[in-house]
């Protein structure tokens, strides 16, 4: 995490508007302040990151980093809740800027118009005390995974697919309680599978609420690392089927030959 001057006292807007949260013991005051000063980048506005953005700004998460290079189409419309009618044609960057400045005044966001990759990445993770990523292709995941690992940035992983969708916590470059290195993305998914195997959600299709709920879920990971509450999904891959509402979870680890490396 990147050092943060000394936090400003909340305003009394400030106190009024996040009274829920300064009465739970786990978030606070102290806690309040902390999502106040935080960095988060969301990379993509679509599905996934449409609630995200918006269940952070209504937190109150002092900066928010959208990364994007689409437009708003209506085919969107129907699970990208960021964006409305009147937005189809802009790009998305745009329209997710001013829900989120018209749910939030307090939250600042930087704009990120492109596909983050390898080559951009680097400059854009580093500024960011979390990334979480709502993104709908493999080669971004595998990508953005790889720079938070050498940032040292907590990455929250969400992925969503027709009625179902999962979410896990990837800091890499921590120990766990018992002193093993946590796992990568690699040791979850060692492989993309090939080119054409995995539907698209043009393709295959994906019920809109199942992203609202992924993007929720991954909203309430990211504040739980700003703030120190619960335990986030690290090692541990949370499984959603809206079809039978079910959530299971399925632990892995960093194989032992890979500790060492």
């Amino acid at each position: 995490m990147t050092s943060s001057p000394a936090p400003s006292p909340l305003s009394r807007d400030e106190i009024e508007r996040y009274a829920r949260h300064l009465v739970l013991p786990e978030i606070g005051g102290p806690g309040q302040q902390r999502l106040a000063q935080a960095r988060i980048l969301l990379v993509g506005a679509g599905g996934l990151g449409s609630p995200a953005a918006l269940y952070l700004a209504a937190a109150g998460v002092g900066t928010l980093g959208l990364a994007d290079d689409d437009h708003v189409s209506l085919s969107n419309l129907q699970r990208q809740i960021l964006h409305g009618t009147a937005d189809v044609g802009r790009p998305k960057l745009d329209s997710a800027a001013d829900a989120i400045h018209r749910l939030n005044p307090h939250v600042r966001v930087e704009p990120h118009a492109l596909r983050l990759d390898a080559e951009n990445g680097p400059a854009i993770v580093g500024r960011y005390d979390l990334v979480i990523d709502g993104s709908d292709n493999f080669a971004t995941r595998y990508a953005l995974a790889a720079l938070c690992e050498a940032a040292e940035r907590p990455l929250v992983s969400a992925a969503v697919q027709r009625f179902s969708g999962s979410l896990t916590v990837l800091t890499p470059f921590r120990t766990d309680a018992d002193g093993r290195p946590c796992p990568r993305y690699g040791d979850l998914f060692p492989s993309p599978p090939p080119e054409g195997m995995v539907p698209t959600c043009a393709e295959a299709g994906i019920l809109g609420v199942v992203t609202g709920i992924l993007g929720t879920l991954a909203a309430a990971e990211a504040i739980k690392l700003v703030t120190g509450a619960g335990t986030p999904l690290v090692g541990r891959l949370l499984l959603v089927d809206t079809l039978r509402m079910r959530f299971e979870e399925i632990r892995y680890r960093r194989p032992a030959t890979a500790e060492r490396s």
